[in-house]
């Protein structure tokens, strides 16, 4: 009886591992290995079209291309200044390069790989998005500004935010820009038509609000914040906090997957944090992945279901792309 009961026991833990593994939400596919690669890894951009995925190697001065689809690096752009982020924009085939280190925005073909025009915007250009109705490339930088650029690179004007930006997300069925401004911790509401901001957002205690995501049908902002590590679920009509919840330390970016209702988190403590979303006020932690020291940044294709994460370089290893399906 005694061995019986050993067995069924043995049974129904191997049952339940291989239904914990179906269940798991991200699978990791492959690692792209990035040879030469050192230290700190920051922003990713897209293009889809040619499944080429760029990576700012900030600790290197580098912008590494890879191909996603056969798990190789393409080329790369070299002698940068702290390349932050990064945007492809598909109307013109370029890559625009916010580097922190001398407030430049540097623009190459993205497919070449040449330069095209270098802008200067005087301090640590970090974030930048793209509002395509308006072929407005929006870049954060500074002791607390918005530039508004075309897509030449041509400033077209300046919105203050009062301190350093850092992830901002733009309304696709309205004017706000909601910006991350962790000095003054806060999250401020820009009206891009207006150019000023109109509101601000608390963190309350949490201090370090880093990246952010929106979820503009439930009016839901995603804020990371790094000290407590937090999860802040914010009303982006009021301002309210609706949800506060444990999170990974050191986190960068972190997604909204509209098509599942989860949010990702990404962060330097080594894991990736995966809550569900039952309801817009309703949040829980389904999944928490290690991918390894300094995993902090990373990016979430929501058309092919893929979640990249960027590992720096260590003693052992050289630094690599981690590619994750969405289950």
């Amino acid at each position: 009886m005694r061995c019986s009961l050993s067995l069924l026991a043995f049974l129904l833990y191997s049952v339940s591992g291989i239904c914990a593994d179906s269940w798991a939400p991200l699978k990791l596919i492959t690692s792209i290995p990035m040879p030469g690669i050192t230290g700190r890894i920051d922003h990713f951009a897209i293009d889809l079209q040619n499944q080429t995925a760029f990576v700012s190697a900030l600790g290197a001065n580098t912008v590494v291309a890879m191909d996603i689809r056969r798990g190789k690096v393409l080329g790369t752009i070299t002698d940068l200044n702290e390349p932050q982020g990064l945007l492809y924009v598909p109307e013109n085939g370029r890559l625009y390069i916010a580097n922190g280190g001398d407030g430049s925005v540097r623009i190459y073909d993205a497919r070449t790989l040449k330069p095209l025009r270098t802008i200067s915007l005087g301090d640590d250009a970090d974030n930048i998005r793209y509002d395509a109705p308006t072929r407005t490339v929006w870049v954060g930088y500074g002791r607390g500004a918005l530039a508004a650029l075309d897509l030449d690179g041509n400033k077209l004007f300046d919105v203050a935010v009062g301190e350093h930006p850092e992830s901002f997300a733009l309304e696709h069925r309205g004017n706000r820009i909601y910006v991350n401004v962790p000095l003054a911790k806060q999250v401020a509401v820009v009206d891009r038509s207006a150019r000023k901001v109109v509101a601000t957002f608390g963190t309350g205690l949490t201090l370090g609000n880093f990246p952010m995501a929106f979820d503009e049908a439930d009016s839901r902002i995603f804020v990371g914040c790094r000290l407590p590590a937090r999860l802040l679920v914010l009303d982006s009509a009021s301002g309210n906090t609706v949800a506060s919840l444990d999170t990974v330390g050191t986190t960068d970016d972190l997604f909204y997957d509209a098509a599942k209702h989860r949010i990702y988190v990404l962060g330097g403590g080594g894991h990736i944090v995966t809550y569900t979303q039952s309801d817009a006020n309703t949040y829980s932690e389904i999944s928490r992945i290690s991918t390894g020291p300094g995993g902090r940044t990373g990016l979430f294709i929501p058309e092919q279901s893929l979640l990249l994460v960027a590992i720096p370089r260590s003693d052992s290893k050289d630094a690599a792309v981690l590619v994750y399906q969405v289950q």
